[in-house]
């Protein structure tokens, strides 16, 4: 989808390259056009097969050709995801003898966000780690309506053993139902992690999405905050 005469893998491209934490950067894919879109901008691009079921599939495929200590994935279609909120993922631990899963969520700030399935909701129980995550909002509001609902947000992290914990199980009753694909990592008892952060990134999965992602970047480079990047 094009966005302000950039595709929107460019524009997420764009601030993941301000993250001075990463080493290297690069796009997987399974579809040529899009590496071909990718490549006129300098995007290295990984050529994944077109079996994988979600991203943990194809970061596996990724880990299998580029050594690394963790691996992070940001989704390509949060295009004003903030540079800044990256890196937060990160732990400050090495620990390459478990599974490690780590990702980050933000408030809902907009009530009808809650009620869309395309955005994934979440329950974080003491010390940051999730208890489960959920299409369906969670939780259910039974004597109070004093809270406020958590929401995924398109970074996670991934340590090898994760990956290759991940592909070597079959789907689990939990995942298979809400297609959510981390859910196989708490259904076999491996904890996740999630650092609250302040983000106004958003998902784009519908055209009132894209609509309204448009209609930010536009404002935001009138405004000469992207003014570099336009």
């Amino acid at each position: 989808m094009e966005i302000c005469g950039h595709p929107m893998v460019w524009w997420v491209y764009q601030n993941v390259k301000k993250v001075k934490e990463f080493e290297e950067i690069y796009i997987a894919t399974d579809e040529q056009v899009v590496k071909e879109i990718c490549e006129t901008f300098g995007a290295k691009v990984i050529m994944t097969s077109n079996h994988c079921s979600c991203l943990i599939d194809r970061l596996y495929e990724v880990s299998c050709l580029i050594d690394a200590d963790y691996y992070v994935s940001i989704n390509g279609d949060e295009p004003i995801l903030e540079p800044e909120v990256m890196p937060k993922v990160l732990p400050d631990f090495m620990d390459n003898d478990k599974p490690i899963v780590r990702g980050l969520a933000r408030e809902f700030t907009n009530p009808a966000e809650v009620l869309d399935p395309g955005n994934m909701k979440m329950a974080i129980g003491k010390g940051g780690y999730c208890l489960y995550r959920s299409r369906s909002p969670i939780p259910y509001p039974q004597t109070t309506t004093d809270f406020t609902y958590k929401k995924y947000v398109g970074v996670e992290l991934f340590n090898k053993k994760a990956l290759e914990f991940y592909v070597n199980t079959v789907p689990t009753e939990l995942e298979k139902i809400e297609d959510i694909g981390a859910l196989r990592f708490l259904e076999y008892g491996i904890p996740i992690h999630y650092d609250i952060v302040q983000s106004k990134s958003l998902s784009v999965d519908t055209p009132k999405d894209l609509a309204y992602i448009r209609e930010i970047i536009e404002k935001s480079i009138i405004g000469g905050e992207k003014n570099e990047s336009c």
